[in-house]
């Protein structure tokens, strides 16, 4: 399998040290450190890299979470460095507000980007490759290109670049990750990105992000037009951020679950009106367990307290 980089990458490849082309021989077998259960259970959180009171509550929950359950990795929704990202791969922040925060989570963590990876106001694709080079200097921080995937145990999940796909710059990754998906024979598939296709949070659905008109290009068209065309209907289950809340829609697309986690820092307002089974603006995160042809889902809070939870079953 070859990972490709977008092409706007292109006109870095010379300055820059890019990983292997085949990421999944790269990462580890996340599974193996949970010996003797024939389960996969793992942690989805986003817009976490604030390094501030309510990142390390929600952190001393997962630790909590984990120690008493079991966790395999944790999938980070991008947003992974606020407020504009790095500046090089030494930058202090990715001990401030990643190493230090998660020192006790002794797991891998498969990070994406989100827009503030990026660079605040901007596609500043220099700032994402200082992150995913970072992953040469951490044992925990995984993230071998901007869009990647993986295989642990019966599940294949599928790293998106929401960003690149909202600046039109998704061409490979549209190609790739239609590939990965169409040749998966996973019992699971998982999609996982920083940008939502519906939320009820601030920033709404895709394709009407923030309000703004259509001719702007951060309303999320492009999000929009990349997930009907690339996993709606084609992967059980899509994760996402960028809305500081968690919710489970009661809406899919053309089959395919929708969930957020974008509470691991700090909240923010729900504001819209799509049809829900959750939605709360209090910090937490999504604890998931497959096991064989049953998924179950939890969202809980920076108590250890279960809030919702959701199965689903092939």
């Amino acid at each position: 399998m070859k990972l490709t980089i977008f092409v706007s990458l292109l006109l870095l490849l010379s300055a820059c040290s890019l990983p292997g082309n085949k990421p999944d021989k790269e990462l580890p077998s996340a599974g193996e450190n949970v010996s003797g259960l024939n389960k996969l259970r793992f942690v989805a959180i986003g817009d976490a890299g604030r390094g501030n009171a309510g990142q390390l509550e929600v952190a001393n929950a997962i630790n909590n979470k984990c120690a008493k359950d079991g966790c395999d990795f944790v999938l980070m929704l991008g947003d992974n460095i606020y407020k504009t990202g790095v500046s090089s791969t030494t930058d202090t922040q990715f001990q401030t507000k990643f190493e230090e925060p998660y020192k006790a989570i002794s797991i891998p963590f498969y990070m994406v980007l989100g827009n503030h990876d990026y660079g605040r106001s901007g596609f500043d694709v220099s700032k994402s490759i200082y992150q995913i080079n970072y992953s040469k200097n951490s044992t925990r921080w995984k993230m071998p290109g901007p869009f990647y995937q993986f295989k642990v145990k019966n599940t294949n999940f599928f790293a998106l670049d929401t960003n690149a796909q909202m600046y039109h710059q998704a061409k490979d990754q549209k190609k790739d990750v239609s590939n990965w998906i169409a040749q998966s024979s996973s019992t699971w598939k998982i999609a996982f990105g920083h940008h939502p296709y519906i939320s009820n949070g601030r920033h709404g659905n895709a394709g009407y992000y923030d309000g703004r008109a259509d001719t702007d290009v951060k309303n999320g068209k492009g999000v929009k037009d990349f997930s009907e065309s690339v996993w709606c209907g084609k992967v059980d289950l899509y994760l996402s951020g960028h809305d500081h809340s968690r919710q489970w829609l009661d809406v899919d697309c053309k089959g395919t679950q929708l969930a957020l986690s974008g509470a691991a820092a700090t909240t923010t307002e729900i504001e819209g009106f799509n049809p829900v089974l959750f939605e709360s603006d209090e910090l937490g995160f999504l604890y998931i367990s497959i096991d064989g042809k049953k998924l179950t889902a939890e969202f809980i809070d920076v108590d250890g307290v279960v809030d919702f939870t959701h199965t689903m079953d092939k």
